[in-house]
């Protein structure tokens, strides 16, 4: 195993044990079991953030409001997990929306690296994946670390021997209610079978 694959690997531990001991009290026979998360009743409030879009608008938390939304954190030069699950995503969106699915989710990529990825930079990334997709940056890589850490989102920036970097960074998705509510946190594995019938369950319980 890598070492940024033993880093996401803990960060998906830690996660799935924050969530036993926190939301434990608060589930109930009543509440559906995901396939590849937690979810989390009642939904949770999110802390104020202040991120920049790829088109080079501010986005906060009112943004988040008025419909779902799938978050995920990434990053453009990641070579392998970041680009497996967004295309995941972009078929999970194609399959929902041929279904006219009426709650059909928002995806939003927000990178960890932002001295590389620049709203200009996501401009050029997201939309391969579908062109709906948001991208979000901060203005410099403390911001977006800060940010990170109040998602419980693990970041590590690991130099590299010329001269370059990889960010390590933990890969679980959030969903977030039309209330701008944290709904429910998806640690995987991500198939489109698994988070389709998951988003289904989660919407229905949201209802």
């Amino acid at each position: 195993m890598t070492s940024r694959s033993k880093v996401l690997a803990f960060a998906l531990l830690c996660i799935a044990a924050a969530l036993g001991i926190v939301f434990s009290a608060h589930h109930s026979p009543k509440t559906p079991v995901l396939e590849t998360g937690t979810l989390l009743a009642p939904a949770r409030p999110l802390a104020d953030f202040s991120l920049i879009d790829n088109h080079g608008r501010n986005f906060g938390p009112a943004e988040l409001r008025g419909s779902w939304s799938l978050m995920f954190f990434g990053y453009t030069n990641c070579p392998d997990f970041c680009p497996s699950t967004l295309t995941t995503l972009a078929a999970l969106d194609k399959q929902l929306r041929a279904a006219k699915t009426p709650a059909a989710p928002r995806v939003i990529f927000v990178s960890v690296d932002a001295k590389r990825d620049t709203p200009a930079q996501l401009d050029k990334y997201v939309p391969y994946f579908d062109p709906a997709f948001i991208g979000l940056t901060a203005s410099d890589q403390s911001k977006i670390e800060a940010i990170a850490r109040t998602w419980n989102v693990a970041v590590a920036v690991q130099p590299a021997t010329d001269g370059n970097y990889t960010v390590d960074h933990s890969g679980a998705i959030f969903v977030i209610d039309p209330d701008g509510k944290l709904a429910a946190i998806l640690t995987g594995p991500f198939t489109v079978e698994a988070l389709g019938n998951d988003y289904r369950r989660i919407v229905a319980a949201g209802a």
